[in-house]
């Protein structure tokens, strides 16, 4: 594992603490470690919709249809 030093303002750092003492985070790590697994998911959803949209597929986009996007962005 590589450790990398970030710098906050006091306002952010503020709200990190609270985040990590309210919620289920150890600490700020585990905290800022999720957000960006979360990012890279929401980066991975939204490419795959637009190579979707790009695609000229059509087809029914029911909850099954999201289920399989969620899958696919997730690998």
């Amino acid at each position: 594992m590589v450790t990398v030093s970030i710098s906050l303002p006091d306002e952010l750092r503020a709200f990190v603490d609270e985040r990590v003492s309210s919620e289920r985070y150890s600490s700020s790590s585990e905290y800022v470690c999720d957000l960006i697994r979360r990012d890279r998911v929401r980066v991975h959803l939204r490419k795959a919709a637009l190579e979707g949209m790009r695609s000229g597929e059509s087809g029914d986009m029911d909850a099954a249809f999201f289920e399989r996007l969620r899958s696919r962005a997730v690998r």
